[in-house]
């Protein structure tokens, strides 16, 4: 049976982000998140809940995150979940559930004196951005994996390549 692990959220940062850096130099970076939710109950009234997540980045994504985020950013994140299990000083057994990330991108409106001129929209720092495979006929599926990216400075998005666009062609299978 195959396995996935696979989190989106997006949210507003609960404190600002806290920058350190692992003894071979990495650069971590940790920060609470908080996800909303509004519903309307059977009884018709409005209800809203927020669930509360601790994120951690590594490398370029954390120091990025540090730079250019703080307390009540908005940002979009993929990751995967990561259950951490220790001993407390009192001898308890505790544990918690938090995010990694992977990748992320700027949701809210840019920071003030930050970048070119503009003021509200889509943030675009130097961030790593997800892109689906390219699309190769002769590949079972279609599909070929991306190399992996080199560090390079990108918008909050790059526009789906030609390759990436479209239906399957004529005896070409969906990859599902």
């Amino acid at each position: 049976m195959a396995n996935l692990n696979k989190v989106l959220l997006i949210g507003n940062l609960t404190r600002d982000p806290e920058l350190k850096f692992l003894p071979s130099q990495m650069a971590l970076c940790e920060f609470g998140l908080a996800v909303n939710r509004t519903w309307t109950g059977q009884d018709g009234q409005r209800k809203e809940e927020a669930t509360f997540i601790d994120c951690t980045a590594f490398s370029k994504t954390a120091e990025t995150i540090s730079k250019y985020m703080k307390k009540g950013s908005s940002i979009f994140i993929e990751g995967r979940l990561k259950y951490e299990q220790w001993e407390s000083k009192d001898g308890g057994k505790r544990s918690k559930l938090s995010v990694v990330v992977e990748t992320f991108q700027f949701t809210g409106p840019r920071p003030q004196g930050q970048g070119s001129e503009g003021g509200e929209g889509g943030y675009s720092a130097p961030a790593p951005a997800s892109r689906p495979p390219a699309r190769t006929a002769g590949r079972p599926g279609g599909y070929q994996q991306r190399p992996a990216a080199q560090p390079q400075d990108q918008s909050m998005a790059d526009p789906p390549a030609p390759d990436d666009m479209g239906p399957p062609s004529a005896g070409e299978e969906p990859p599902f």
